[in-house]
């Protein structure tokens, strides 16, 4: 995959450097407390709070914060009702979109997502309009200040899917069920930090746009994200 455009750079720190901080801790908690409904908690028994829980610990989520959330759905799994439901659409110049939320209204949350669509000149679609064209990987950024071969070496051993140099991060892709094996591997090797390391939808192929075009889409996926039911945003934008 090619071109980590500055529009990459804020995106993945999106967040984490400014006052969204918080509101994106917001959003993992829920995660969590979904994850956690009806189990003991014990992520070593749930590899999807298990999932979650490294998606909270890469975007430096305090283990307090994380135990909080977990213990709130076990505590009070009555309390816990949030629906899970993906919205699939286009935003401008045929960029696919797919949205990941969790809501307690059903309704409120697709009028935002209709609405902040339309806003920004994209439309939604029908459930499979657009999932088709991604697949559901295990994506583990480390910056590019070693050596790529060394990486490549860890990767391999570890039965990744791939390994890119992209100028800036080293892209590794994993199966999902072989991401935290892949993760591990790194984290025994000395790797302590990663840009991005989480299990995510990664389109097929990438649509390039001028620099004001995705500019443009990049503020509807902003948009999209600043939602508070809103948890993840996918598209196949080559940014």
């Amino acid at each position: 995959m090619s071109g980590h455009s500055k529009w990459a750079t804020i995106h993945r720190k999106k967040g984490l450097i400014d006052a969204e901080r918080g509101k994106i801790f917001q959003k993992i908690a829920k995660e969590i407390q979904v994850a956690a409904k009806g189990t003991n908690g014990d992520p070593d028994m749930n590899p999807g709070l298990r999932m979650v829980i490294e998606k909270a610990r890469s975007n430096n989520m305090p283990k307090d914060n994380i135990q909080k959330a977990i213990d709130k759905a076990v505590g009070n799994a009555g309390d816990v009702n949030f629906d899970s439901i993906r919205y699939e659409g286009y935003a401008s110049h045929g960029i696919a979109i797919m949205v990941d939320c969790l809501t307690d209204n059903k309704n409120r949350t697709a009028m935002l997502v209709r609405s902040t669509l339309t806003k920004h000149g994209g439309n939604l679609g029908t459930d499979g309009s657009v999932s088709y064209m991604f697949k559901r990987r295990g994506v583990i950024e480390i910056e590019a200040n070693g050596d790529f071969d060394t990486v490549m070496e860890i990767a391999i051993t570890a039965d990744s899917l791939d390994c890119i140099d992209n100028e800036d991060v080293y892209t590794i892709y994993t199966e999902p069920d072989n991401f935290l094996n892949v993760k591990h591997a790194f984290e025994d090797s000395g790797f302590t930090e990663f840009v991005t390391s989480e299990v995510t939808y990664v389109p097929d192929n990438k649509i390039s746009l001028s620099d004001e075009d995705t500019e443009k889409v990049m503020n509807l996926i902003s948009a999209l994200e600043d939602i508070d039911d809103v948890s993840n945003v996918y598209h196949n934008l080559d940014i």
